[in-house]
């Protein structure tokens, strides 16, 4: 394969066989203005340029093959997607690659011996688990400089829809049930990848909370939970961090494709934002080119020859005025003019996956949460473990789909437990090793990219190996796994609930271990909530690592040794029973219709459907906690190997004027060091608001015993407003504001109160989207 530069001087060459010497006097994009190049461009070039050069997917009708078969190269093999280019205007090709836990390309090129693996870093809600911004961010530069070293100009990342139900099939990808988290946790990753000259696409935007008929689900939403829970954190996103793009959904909102809503990518994005960046679409996303134009989404991913003829039609009869193009043709080309391949940079092919991977053990092991521990943990080198469960010698370190990560290699929990200094049962892995490669033999091949396969099903074991192990180690370490991924959602029985292996395996082991004075410990290597009340007591310690990238049986290891003392905490709340959440009422929906036929996608077999929140803005711990409803494990919940005390909270002042400042002191009064995530929540006036809500949070350095540190906040007025859509305007009553500093969302240490004299209006009035 050509290098790239070689690659764009062989198309510029060919070009001018068929171009005029004239063309030497043409505009150049970066020399010249913008406008003159839009103006140089021709309809074709323009229409071009709105959209993307294609992908080739089996068993697609022709009008949605690609459109510039002149352009199919891919540049980076693997990537998403790639731009067109007008070389004779100086405009380049610039490639999109997914990448919500590490850039997602192919690990082999033809004509290469090489491979070129990416680092798989841990899922975005173990990311959100740190409650770690400056982690975070360190994280996106890694993903960025990656991204930068392998050709990629825009990371298709970060994702940050809202856990609204335990089921959502990507859930993994996404932050929190919390949208101050979430949006703070992606306008890091933002800040991180973009500090390395790379983009990033905020997606996806917005209410795609659901795999479940995800391409043409209409989503039915007032508009006091859409301000409040599903825009806050792109708009968080949006002001604090300036994402080069965003990533419109797939489905309708009220009745409407988001792609095709002006009063939301435009009134809502633009207008009440201040946004200036690019809008796409998801791949092949919406339905109608001409409406998405209108309606400011810029670039239609990854385009096809439907839109194509589209677009070329409406202009020359006057449906699309040719002036909206040239708008959107000039907000690509701003893009196109960031990246690192308009600037001339030469992919390195060699990014530093060595400090990555360190970065990458690091990370998981500060969002892992510990859930319960009985005086077992931290454990000892040398201690002997049976280490039970199919995920402890194949672990799930990420979820399928876009969200998968081409890796090197990933690590073991027998790996990381052993290089720790503990000893485990030779026989034991045997058998599991003959296990699983007899199972993964008999399991059925991906049918489709992208769609996940069921996992192999949990090793029974025999009643004798219990008992052997339970004579011979010291205690059980049982890894309970699971995985989802993008189209479908996840279930109840056997996923959400544990599988009756599963629950015959806990109480075996808890009855066999118990009765010899030994200990039980359980690792939940998952990308979502499960059950736990059942047999949660059956357990003297539950660690809750999540999905945590490559470096998955090092950074388990760590924190079971207390290498790095476990200091993560829950973004998002465990139920006691799914029935539990208010969504589980209509969850996923309710079919409508048959197939779509009109859907590019419709051989997946997407119906017509719809879902109506009717939790409205009660969701997660908003609901758990106004409504008296016990969790299993709360939002913010998690313990140390250490304790902690809050004292001395104090305000700057008792009547609100613009701004008040809190401020905390936290000392560790154990005898371990550790960190502690200190999160800062609300009560405000009124009837209809939750009983607290997360305004700010911070975490501290790690304190060696008897340390202190003090910690500041700032609450302003759009933290006491709540959004009135009579008025379509955030609006703060007067009355007694608590603030509540706490462990968790349940466990609130330290309070306070202040005066808003008079009810206030906070910032413009918003654009309706109804």
């Amino acid at each position: 394969m050509r290098p790239r530069w070689k690659r764009r001087l062989f198309a510029v060459a060919c070009l001018s066989c068929v171009t005029p010497l004239a063309a030497d006097d043409l505009p150049q994009l970066g020399r010249d203005a913008t406008k003159d190049v839009v103006a140089a461009l021709t309809l074709e070039e323009k229409v071009g340029l709105v959209m993307g050069t294609g992908m080739r997917v089996f068993g697609l009708p022709p009008e949605f093959q690609p459109p510039r078969v002149d352009q199919a190269d891919p540049i980076v093999p693997g990537a998403a997607g790639r731009t067109f280019a007008v070389p004779r205007l100086g405009i380049p090709a610039i490639v999109l690659a997914d990448g919500p836990a590490g850039l997602r390309i192919a690990p082999r090129r033809e004509g290469s011996d090489r491979t070129y693996h990416a680092t798989a870093f841990p899922v975005a809600t173990l990311l959100a688990s740190s409650w770690d911004l400056d982690l975070v961010e360190r994280v996106g530069r890694a993903m960025g400089g990656e991204a930068r070293a392998y050709g990629v100009d825009v990371l298709l990342a970060p994702a940050l829809n809202i856990h609204r139900n335990p089921l959502g099939g990507r859930n993994f990808e996404y932050y929190s049930e919390d949208p101050l988290l979430a949006g703070r946790m992606a306008a890091a990753l933002v800040e991180g990848v973009q500090s390395r000259g790379v983009g990033t696409a905020l997606k996806h935007f917005v209410a795609n909370n659901h795999e479940w008929n995800r391409h043409v689900l209409d989503v039915q939403v007032g508009q006091r939970a859409l301000r409040e829970i599903y825009l806050r954190g792109f708009e968080i996103a949006v002001r604090e961090a300036r994402p080069w793009t965003i990533m419109s959904s797939y489905n309708r909102l009220n009745g409407v494709y988001t792609s095709e809503r002006a009063d939301l990518l435009t009134g809502v994005v633009r207008h009440d934002w201040g946004y200036d960046g690019l809008v796409m679409t998801d791949w092949f996303g919406g339905r109608d080119a001409v409406a998405q134009m209108e309606a400011g989404n810029e670039l239609l991913m990854p385009g096809t020859e439907r839109q194509r003829q589209a677009l070329l039609e409406a202009v020359r009869n006057g449906e699309l005025d040719e002036r909206v193009l040239d708008r959107n043709v000039g907000r690509v080309l701003d893009l196109v003019q960031k990246t690192p391949s308009f600037l001339g940079y030469e992919p390195s092919l060699a990014p530093d996956s060595e400090r990555h991977a360190r970065l990458a053990r690091q990370a998981a092991s500060e969002g892992m949460v510990l859930l319960r521990n009985e005086a077992v943990l931290p454990l000892e080198a040398g201690t002997g473990i049976a280490l039970f469960g199919n995920a402890a010698y194949q672990p799930f370190i990420g979820g399928t789909g876009s969200g998968e990560v081409h890796e090197a290699y990933s690590v073991s929990l027998v790996r990381g437990l052993r290089e720790a200094g503990m000893r485990l049962d030779p026989a034991l892995e045997r058998a599991y090793a003959a296990y699983i490669a007899r199972e993964e033999a008999a399991r059925p091949r991906q049918v489709l990219p992208f769609l996940p396969v069921p996992p192999i099903p949990e090793r029974p074991v025999p009643a004798e190996e219990i008992e052997r192990l339970a004579r011979e180690a010291d205690l059980a370490l049982l890894v309970i796994g699971r995985t989802s991924g993008e189209f479908v959602d996840r279930k109840r029985e056997g996923d959400f609930e544990l599988s009756a292996v599963e629950r015959d395996l806990v109480a075996g082991l808890a009855d066999c271990f118990h009765g010899r004075d030994k200990r039980l410990l359980v690792v939940l290597n998952i990308g979502g909530p499960i059950e736990t009340v059942s047999w949660r007591d059956h357990a003297d310690a539950i660690l809750l690592a999540w999905q945590p990238g490559q470096e998955a049986g090092f950074a388990i290891a760590d924190v079971l040794t207390g290498a790095t003392p476990p200091s993560g905490k829950l973004a998002t709340t465990f139920p006691v029973r799914w029935e539990d959440v208010p969504s589980s009422s209509n969850f996923p929906g309710t079919t409508l219709l048959g197939p779509d036929p009109t859907s590019p996608l419709a051989f997946l077999g997407d119906r017509a459907a719809e879902l109506v929140y009717e939790d409205d803005i009660w969701v997660g711990y908003r609901h758990f906690a106004t409504r008296g409803v016990e969790p299993a494990y709360p939002f913010g919940f998690g313990l140390s190997y250490t304790t902690f005390v809050y004292d001395e909270l104090a305000l700057s002042q008792e009547t609100f004027d613009g701004a008040v400042e809190v401020r905390v002191t936290i000392t560790n009064a154990g005898e371990r060091p550790g960190r502690e995530i200190v999160q800062l929540y609300l009560s405000v006036p009124g009837d209809e608001v939750p009983a607290l809500e997360l305004r700010d949070f911070a975490k501290t350095r790690t304190l060696p015993p008897g340390a202190s540190e003090t910690l500041s906040f700032t609450l302003t007025g759009r933290d006491l407003a709540s959004f009135d859509p009579a008025s379509s305007a955030w609006i703060a009553p007067a009355g007694t504001y608590t603030v509540r500093i706490g462990a968790s969302s349940a466990d609130i240490r330290q309070t306070a109160s202040f005066e808003l004299s008079e009810t206030e209006q906070v910032g413009l009035v918003a654009t309706a989207v109804d």
